[in-house]
């Protein structure tokens, strides 16, 4: 670090306060700083998520089985995360194509860092058309439905042994209808138990029936669930959007040879550790949302 800090700086990097600590031009620094706060903020959504996944961990949605769509895949074959897998495979793809742009910058080759920079833009593209088909599809919901229980329900069960036994049924669990009108009683994980005939009537007649996700409803499990997807997901979006725009600004300026004529493409590189950065926070919402 000593090292580093002793280099010289060069004028083109335009620091406007003197001296620059650690070598780095004003707005790098300024972009670490803007980082590790935004770094704060996804952790706290991230340490939320942990202690309400906690709290109700016994009727806690399993996300394998809420996301198993594919894109011109039938809708009941399952594919469990193989969709969220590719979107994040994309990102990291995305990542690699924007160290490449950072490296042509330092060689002034300006032809390679347009080519790894649209790339990176295209990338960046395809993840927000993939995040939005995901949440089309999550707020869609199933082909049936479910009945919402409340907590303190009551109601004798069929075991997949056949065997008969009385249950109460908490807050968040959800009775999802099949196709011979039974229903299927789930607390995030299939209990296996169905309900039928008379019970079944009982539920229908008395529960809430929810179809889809939103803030308010949500027909896999509990409501926090999807709270949390869309926040999390959300804000996660909201970012690749800031970073794909951030970087389309700066391609037009490459192609036009704004930062050739300064002699630098340290603005390509101020982007790349934005870029970076969402990359990386996907890949925790991606463990301990989807995964964990």
């Amino acid at each position: 670090m000593a090292a580093e800090a002793s280099k010289p700086i060069d004028s083109k990097v335009l620091w406007g306060g003197g001296r620059s600590p650690f070598s780095v031009s004003y707005g790098k620094l300024m972009m670490w700083f803007f980082l590790i706060s935004d770094a704060l903020t996804f952790g706290g959504f991230l340490g939320a998520l942990g202690f309400a996944r906690h709290k109700f961990e016994a009727v806690w949605p399993v996300t394998e089985q809420i996301f198993y769509h594919f894109p011109f895949v039938p809708h009941d074959v399952h594919l469990p995360l193989l969709y969220v897998a590719l979107m994040t495979f994309i990102l990291i793809v995305s990542s690699v194509t924007m160290v490449l742009a950072v490296e042509a910058g330092h060689r002034m080759d300006k032809k390679g860092v347009t080519k790894w920079l649209a790339l990176t833009v295209v990338g960046g593209f395809i993840f927000l058309g993939s995040q939005a088909w995901e949440w089309s599809t999550f707020i869609h919901g199933s082909d049936h439905g479910v009945y919402k229980l409340n907590s303190g329900f009551t109601t004798e069960l069929v075991t997949s042994g056949g065997e008969k036994t009385t249950a109460d049924l908490g807050s968040g669990v959800v009775a999802e209808i099949q196709a011979d009108e039974s229903l299927l009683i789930k607390n995030g994980e299939f209990i296996g138990s169905t309900v039928t005939g008379e019970d079944a009537e009982a539920i229908k007649s008395t529960a809430e029936f929810v179809h889809g996700a939103s803030l308010t409803r949500n027909e896999y499990g509990h409501q926090l669930y999807a709270d949390f997807f869309f926040f999390i997901t959300g804000f996660h979006g909201t970012h690749v959007l800031s970073g794909v725009i951030l970087n389309l600004v700066i391609l037009i300026n490459v192609i036009k040879g704004v930062y050739h004529k300064r002699g630098h493409y340290e603005m390509v590189e101020k982007s790349g550790l934005y870029w970076h950065f969402v990359d990386l926070v996907w890949v925790f919402v991606f463990t301990f949302f989807y995964l964990v």
